[in-house]
Parts: C-alpha cells; structure tokens; sequence
C-alpha cells in the first residue's frame, strides 16, 4: 500500500498537512507494509528537510499512490483518476462553488473520503480541526480588542510559531471589564475557552452573567437552551431541537444586552431561529461592539458577519444603523472577526493533532487493520458514481439546483 501526502492547491494555499514528519516516520515503523511519499511544498507548515530528516521520501509525482491525502479541495487538473482521496471537499450540503470538483470527482472514477463524515458507530466525528478554530478565533478576539481598545497589541496568530508562543502573547491582555459571551458546547468552544482561561479572564455562570456587576472582565458559556426556547412554552429538549429547529424562538437577547464581545462557536441549523437580526444590532439598544463569528454563517444568524474576512485581513466592521461593512474600528460600528480557516493560523500544533485523531482512528481502516465501516460512510463517491448514502446530491451533481 502506498500513501501520498498532497501539496495544498487550494489559493491561498494551507500550510497544515495531514501527517508531520514524525508521524508519518512513526506510521513506517508501525506498518511495514506501508511506503510513503510526500510531494514537496514551498509554503507548507513543515518544510521538506524536515521530512527529510526522519527519512521521508519526496516526490513530485504521487502517480503511484493507492491513497492521496491532503487538507482542502484539490484543483481539478490536479486529480488523478481511479485513486482514493481524503480531504474536506465542501461538498456534501452542496456547496454551488465545489459543483464542479464533485462532478471532476466522479468522472475520474474517484473515490472521496471526506473527513467530515468520518465517524464512529455513534455519528460522532473522529477526525475535526475544531478545537484549534476555537482557539485562534477567541485569540483573534481579544486581539481585536486590544486594537480598538488601544489597550495592548498582540502579534497576529499567523505570525505564533506555534501554541505555546501565542499562550504567551496572552499574558499581554488586560481586558478591563469587558463582559463576553461564549456559544456552543463542542471542540469549538472547548478552545475558546482554553484561551479565554489562559489569559485570566474570569467564567461565570449563564444567571450571574445575566444579574450580576463584575468590576473585572468575565465570560459566560451559552448551551442551545439559553439562547433558544419552544415556542409551545414547553420544556427544552435538546433531541428535538436538533430535530426540529423551526419550533423554536430566539431568547438570546437577554445576554446580547448585557455583552460587549460575543464569540460564536456554535453550529447553527438554517431553520433555527435568527440570534441578532438586522433589527436587532440597529435598535441601538446592545452594548455589543466586538463579534469574533468563529461558525461564520454568512447571512445566517448574526447579521454583522455579511462576509468571511481572512488571515491576512481578518476584520472589519459593520455599521448597525445602515448594514454595511466600514472600517473594522471606526466609532460606533461592530468590529467583525468571521475567518473561516481558522486552524491554519496555528498549522503546526492543528496538524500534528489531527495527524494524532488519524493515526488512532482512520489508519486502520484504510490499512486494512479493521473495518468498522468508517471509511465507506465517509465516502461522498467511488468508481463514478455517488454512493448510496449520498444520493441526495445527484440534482447538484447534474447542475439541476
């Protein structure tokens, strides 16, 4: 069996991989069967001689690979034909810009593992970048106050050798009595609140964010039942909100009114209700003058994040009052934080973590070493066609919606 690590072809490139060197030494040693190459790259995180180094071979031409693994899409002209591809491909909610990948997929008789939808007998995800969007978004954010506030500068997260520089960056944070609001209860938020802790801010809980003066900053972490509730007035339940969004209204306004830096790190459902509308950041009546949106829902549930920003530029603002985008720290506007490759401000700890979670759990299935059906659920098409599970896609596929 022979594996292929991908140079990035996306633009802008990602610097993450897959594997560091290390770990792919460490899978040689593990699989004796297993022959490994990677095709060099001028910009990835970890530079060719550090392959190199733990004896790697390098090549241009991954041709005679059984498996090609990379990170974002591949660029059409750059799939090979008959080969099983593991890498996010955006595809399977349909994604209008990625048409034409899926469609180039399918016709080079292809196999796509998406790692989206790489799971264990339960649904739950085994392979996620998440944490480290958390971490670098809640990062961006209080970096973005530090700009408006004029308070402290904190250098760019791109700009972090790796985690354990920019946890030091955080000890520059002097955040006065700014009171933030976290959502979700995942991977993501889980790193939000890694950086929030590290750079001494205090947690309290959901009612004494609501009731209580703190003369010190403080966040709060927001589950789906704080923020939403029934219409019917029933009790929550989460199954059925994940079932039934639509029956279910905003309640999230009570904490907007008593925050000034919202960080997002929930997912969010098109048929679940609006979090801040329009009307509600023009009303005039919301502290709030920082969003860092780390899910980056574009026209979805908080109306601020009209678009996705970048590494390079990652904020801007919004003007309440009118709804455009102004300069990101202007008086009176909302300064938007919305990056939507987060994780790849912080690629060599993200990759050596999702290189782990491949390692334990995916390997072995590709290798052969067990079958848990993993691999096949993850499989968006193969041998020119969608497979079963994701028939779902023939119209988008055919170009008819």
């Amino acid at each position: 069996m022979r594996l292929g690590i991908l140079r990035e072809t996306k633009t802008p490139p990602d610097k993450r991989v897959p594997f560091t060197p290390r770990q792919c030494r460490s899978l040689l040693e593990q699989y004796e069967h297993l022959e490994l190459l990677v095709q060099p790259s001028s910009y990835r995180c970890y530079s060719d001689d550090e392959y190199r180094a733990e004896g790697i071979a390098l090549s241009d031409d991954l041709g005679s690979c059984d498996i090609l693994m990379g990170v974002k899409e591949v660029k059409l002209n750059a799939l090979i034909g008959r080969k099983t591809y593991l890498f996010f491909s955006h595809t399977a909610k349909k994604q209008p810009y990625n048409r034409e990948l899926l469609q180039e997929v399918v016709r080079k008789e292809i196999q796509l593992v998406d790692y989206e939808y790489l799971t264990d007998e339960k649904g739950i995800r085994v392979v996620a970048f998440g944490r480290w969007a958390g971490v670098v978004g809640a990062y961006n954010a209080l970096r973005a106050y530090g700009l408006k506030s004029a308070a402290f500068s904190l250098k760019p997260a791109s700009d972090c050798f790796d985690l354990e520089e920019l946890l030091q960056e955080l000890k520059k944070v002097e955040m006065g009595s700014n009171r933030i609001l976290v959502t979700g209860g995942g991977r993501v938020a889980g790193g939000a609140l890694e950086v929030l802790e590290a750079a001494g801010i205090l947690q309290v809980e959901p009612e004494e964010f609501l009731s209580g003066n703190f003369d010190r900053a403080i966040f709060t972490r927001l589950d789906p039942w704080h923020y939403t509730r029934r219409k019917d007035g029933s009790a929550f339940d989460f199954n059925h909100f994940m079932k039934h969004p639509e029956l279910y209204e905003n309640s999230f306004l009570p904490y907007a009114a008593r925050c000034d830096t919202f960080i997002a790190c929930h997912f969010w459902d098109p048929a679940s209700p609006l979090m801040l509308s329009r009307d509600a950041l023009a009303g005039g009546s919301l502290p709030l003058s920082l969003v860092a949106d780390i899910s980056c829902d574009i026209d979805g549930p908080i109306a601020s994040t009209i678009r996705a920003s970048t590494i390079a530029s990652p904020f801007y603002g919004y003007d309440p009052a009118t709804g455009q985008e102004t300069p990101p720290f202007d008086k009176g506007v909302i300064t938007v934080m919305a990056v939507d490759n987060l994780p790849g401000e912080l690629p060599r700890d993200a990759s050596a973590d999702f290189g782990s979670a491949l390692m334990e759990n995916v390997i072995p299935e590709l290798l052969g070493a067990r079958d848990s059906g993993m691999v096949e659920r993850a499989s968006i098409a193969a041998a020119g066609e969608l497979t079963p599970r994701y028939n779902y896609l023939s119209d988008y596929l055919a170009g008819r919606e």
